[in-house]
């Protein structure tokens, strides 16, 4: 969908990599690891967009509001990737989140023929899920001109979500369209076209920084703790007693008791190893908006030292 006259960076084919295929292994390495670089410095650079967008994002998702990714082919599947990940780190609602992967579920393993080309695909999607004021949608695409990514995003705009862009090509359409734009500059690839390098790269890390940015804002992280996780498997069993220990100075039967009594909710463990009961302990989050620091000082408790984290790192080693 490129139009004339539009610079698409990650499209060329590079003279620095013309004969690549003839290097030694070792320079093409180099020459790849090189680029890794490049993309972490393109994440740097638009730091202050991320910053933005995730301050605005806080305000809609505080008031009930959705987090939707959109994106097709390597960019979808990143953004998919990102937006599955908050459940168990953060335990974000599921049903306040949206995955919207052009082709569906199978083009998550397989290319999908001209999936990312049905913008009425991405228009019927956002009507589907009832798309509006109170959410947020991330557009990906290394391109910047996606039909299906584009489509979602303007439809979601036009209905009054608050529409995010990410893309590695300069003044194209879903940075034009975005109410917040950010572009990751990471030029041409090694291999041409083939975004799931350096593109790739930076567009991971700016999801991972946007949507961790956006879960601590919301009070989901306290004392640089995952204080919301799900605890799903017995290493994250052991990480809540251990967050519990380090926040409150319990024993480890302490720390397992009010877990149960909090159904395997940190922040209300918290609040009932400090003395209250499970009805005031949520009473007290609600009221502080789920943030934990302000909980504890509703109660007259105050935050941590900064402790040791020796209790929490250790536990993913093997018991000799």
């Amino acid at each position: 969908m490129a139009t004339l006259g539009m610079r698409m960076d990650t499209e060329r084919a590079s003279p620095r990599y013309s004969d690549i295929d003839v290097w030694e292994p070792l320079d093409i390495a180099e020459a790849m690891i090189e680029g890794q670089f490049t993309a972490v410095a393109a994440v740097r650079a638009a730091r202050l967009p991320i910053v933005r967008a995730a301050l605005v994002a806080e305000g809609r998702l505080r008031n009930g509001g959705r987090l939707v990714y959109v994106g097709a082919g390597t960019s979808g599947r990143l953004a998919v990737q990102d937006g599955a990940e908050l459940i168990p780190t953060f335990s974000w609602p599921q049903d306040r989140l949206l995955l919207l992967m052009a082709g569906g579920r199978d083009a998550l393993l397989r290319s999908v023929e001209g999936a990312e080309d049905a913008a009425d695909q991405g228009v019927r999607l956002v009507h589907q899920h009832d798309i509006g004021v109170h959410d947020v949608v991330i557009a990906v695409a290394a391109s910047g001109t996606t039909p299906f990514t584009l489509s979602c995003l303007k439809e979601a705009k036009r209905r009054g979500a608050l529409t995010i862009g990410v893309a590695n090509n300069n003044d194209t359409p879903i940075l034009e369209q975005a109410d917040h734009a950010i572009w990751l500059d990471t030029g041409a690839e090694p291999i041409a076209g083939s975004t799931r390098m350096k593109a790739g790269t930076a567009q991971r890390i700016t999801l991972n920084v946007f949507s961790s940015l956006v879960m601590i804002l919301l009070g989901r992280v306290y004392d640089g703790l995952m204080v919301d996780l799900q605890a799903v498997n017995q290493k994250l069993v052991r990480r809540s007693e251990n967050i519990l220990k380090r926040l409150t100075g319990c024993s480890a039967e302490q720390a397992r008791g009010a877990l149960r009594r909090a159904n395997g909710k940190v922040k209300v463990a918290v609040l009932l190893l400090h003395g209250c009961d499970v009805g005031d302990a949520t009473d007290v989050l609600e009221r502080a908006g789920g943030q934990l620091r302000a909980a504890l000082a509703a109660i007259g408790k105050p935050s941590p030292e900064p402790a040791d984290l020796g209790d929490l790192t250790d536990i993913d080693a093997p018991k000799m």
